[in-house]
């Protein structure tokens, strides 16, 4: 089994070959991300780059008014930080833990160094980064035509294929900055659900009780994605028959 705390439990760590990896190990810091930490601001330079294990983060655009939304969500299939390798310093979006745990960062500078090595963690990257770019782009089309029902049907899911759990610590009104919309909208939404018997809300705990019955309501952008990681990155993780999102962690 594995250890409580492990790199190998963000599947692109887990996917790197073991020379790679092992180059890498000793870089890498265990980092503690706490519900609402800021991992990054917008504008500001880029210090490290970090590999979710437990945590989900958030990608949220910040307009000048301080309104915000969601752009993506990046957990233990991903990496934070791709405007780094991409040829810039720093991003637009704000990070925020939207569900608490751990991960690894490594340090900008490691990180540049072992991508000009044009080696498999550049390949691996920018496969990475092409899902990344689908999330993002659908998100953006599901916020346009969608109904916030569906939006958080989408959000519901994508969240649970990166926990280990069917369980989210999240308030409403969290749900609702990510999503850009007003809360009643997403009371409104999330009591239809919790009637229909999908999911069980209390005090910031929300429990999925009826996955299938979710994937049943959600608009075709929650399936779009998550196809799109599976055909980048299934086929590039060693040895394990299970899709890159919602797969269980390695023994």
């Amino acid at each position: 089994m594995l250890q409580p705390h492990n790199p190998f439990q963000n599947h692109l760590l887990a996917a790197l070959p073991a020379a790679e990896f092992k180059r890498l190990e000793a870089d890498l810091e265990l980092v503690q991300m706490p519900l609402g930490h800021v991992l990054y601001e917008s504008g500001c330079k880029l210090n490290h780059v970090y590999f979710p294990t437990t945590s989900i983060v958030s990608l949220l655009y910040v307009l000048e008014d301080g309104a915000s939304a969601e752009i993506a969500v990046v957990g233990n299939e991903g990496i934070l930080g791709i405007s780094l390798f991409m040829g810039g310093d720093t991003t637009p979006s704000r990070a925020v833990v939207q569900s608490a745990g751990w991960g690894y960062r490594l340090k900008a500078h490691v990180m540049k160094t072992e991508f000009k090595r044009a080696g498999p963690l550049l390949f691996l990257l920018l496969r990475y980064t092409q899902a990344l770019i689908t999330q993002m782009t659908q998100t953006a089309v599901c916020n346009r035509h969608h109904s916030i029902e569906q939006q958080l049907c989408r959000w519901f899911l994508l969240s649970l294929d990166r926990l280990s759990s069917h369980s989210l610590t999240m308030t409403q009104d969290l749900i609702a900055n990510n999503l850009g919309v007003r809360r009643e909208g997403v009371t409104e939404a999330a009591g239809k659900l919790q009637r229909a018997g999908y999911i069980r809300y209390a005090r910031g705990h929300i429990t999925v009780l009826d996955r299938p019955g979710l994937e049943k309501r959600v608009c075709e952008c929650y399936s779009v994605v998550k196809l799109e990681f599976d055909r980048l990155l299934s086929d590039i993780l060693p040895g394990d028959p299970h899709q890159v999102l919602g797969k269980s962690s390695p023994d």
